[in-house]
Formats: C-alpha cells, structure tokens, sequence
C-alpha cells in the first residue's frame, strides 16, 4: 500500500507500469533497451470526495483519459527502476496535490487612506504633464 495522504492510500497492485523505448538523446542504448516507465492509474478504482476529484481532473488535464485513468510518461533517468520510481512518486505527488483545499478568497476593500494617496498621486501626475506644453511663443 502506498499512502497517498493520511486518509488515502492505494494499492500497488492497482498501477500498471509497463517499459517502452524513450525518445531523445542517448545513442546506441535508446534503440536497444526500453527504459522509460508508462504508469497507468483507473482513478475509479479508488474513492475520492467530488472536489477531490474534479481537482484531480483539473491538475491531470492531458495525463488523464476519458475513462478516468491517469497516464504518466516517465524518461527522465537511464535506468527503468529509476524511472519506475520517478512515474509513482509523480502520481503520489499529483493525487497529494488534489487532495489540498484551496483557501477562500476572502474580498477586502481598499482603505480610506490608500485611496487618498492614490488619488493625490494621479493628481501629482496630471499637473506634470499639463505643465508640459503650456509655454506660449509670443510674436
């Protein structure tokens, strides 16, 4: 079982990890070994609450199929255990990351002081500038 968060954990058994070849750099061995970790998660296998879950829908965004399972591309190392572990720690990190609940705004209204400057300001600014073209040539 891997914990996810205090109330959440999953199973190991419910992530598919398979190895295919990575792209990119890398020589001869890029051809010849499958080193990057595909992970697939079914999110519908675990029970989450419905903000939870419509967080998770928004954080995963392409990661996530319509079927409701994440998929993580994982070549970031040369070696499959590493990137094995790279794969599920970055799905640990985004299902702990749908499980933060965002903070309320809470709407605060400017005070009378810092309107006042505001205002002074804008009308310290305004006589600059209407000084600046008021020089008349007599002739």
């Amino acid at each position: 079982m891997l914990r996810v968060a205090r109330d959440l954990s999953i199973d190991e058994n419910d992530i598919e990890i398979g190895f295919v070849r990575a792209s990119g750099p890398g020589g001869q061995n890029v051809n010849k070994l499958a080193t990057a970790a595909q992970l697939r998660f079914d999110t519908s296998r675990i029970t989450l609450a419905e903000d939870v879950r419509a967080r998770l829908v928004r954080l995963a965004g392409q990661r996530m199929t319509k079927d409701g399972v994440i998929v993580i591309h994982a070549q970031r190392f040369r070696t499959q255990e590493r990137n094995r572990a790279d794969a599920i720690e970055r799905l640990l990190e985004l299902l702990r990351e749908a499980m933060v609940r965002p903070t309320p705004r809470r709407p605060t209204k400017p005070t009378l002081g810092s309107k006042q400057r505001r205002l002074e300001g804008k009308k310290r600014r305004g006589d600059i500038k209407a000084r600046r073209g008021t020089r008349g040539f007599e002739d």
